[in-house]
């Protein structure tokens, strides 16, 4: 048996105000909330540790006092499902995402900041 993918935690400023952006990138919901940590998950799976096969990954927001200070080393790529990249593009700049230079060149990936500067990739549709 390996590992799974199940968690990735993030430090923040706003974990309310981060975790609300990207319940609405991801059409997640928050799972748990503290005033210091916020959990949000896929609302397609279903609670309890004894979950078979691929689990969408949980996002966690915990509150730190230190900015961030340069690029990301690990960042999140998403795929657009129902809508064209640049559609994708146009909606999630409305959320509060911003566009951002990381030396990416001529790619076929737009870079994005989330509202906080984390880096993250909108990738070219991918109908399931």
């Amino acid at each position: 048996m390996a590992s799974k993918f199940t968690e990735l935690a993030i430090d923040c400023a706003d974990p309310e105000g981060l975790a609300r952006f990207w319940c609405s990138v991801l059409d997640y919901e928050v799972r748990d909330k503290t005033d210091e940590v916020v959990t949000i998950g896929s609302p397609q799976v279903p609670e309890g540790r004894d979950r078979p096969g691929p689990v969408p990954p949980t996002l966690t927001f915990a509150r730190v006092t230190e900015g961030k200070t340069r690029k990301n080393r690990l960042h999140l790529d998403v795929n657009p499902t129902d809508r064209e990249q640049d559609e994708e593009v146009h909606r999630l700049l409305a959320l509060g995402a911003r566009r951002t230079d990381v030396g990416q060149g001529d790619v076929s990936w737009v870079v994005l900041a989330d509202p906080e500067g984390n880096e993250f990739c909108v990738l070219a549709a991918r109908r399931p």
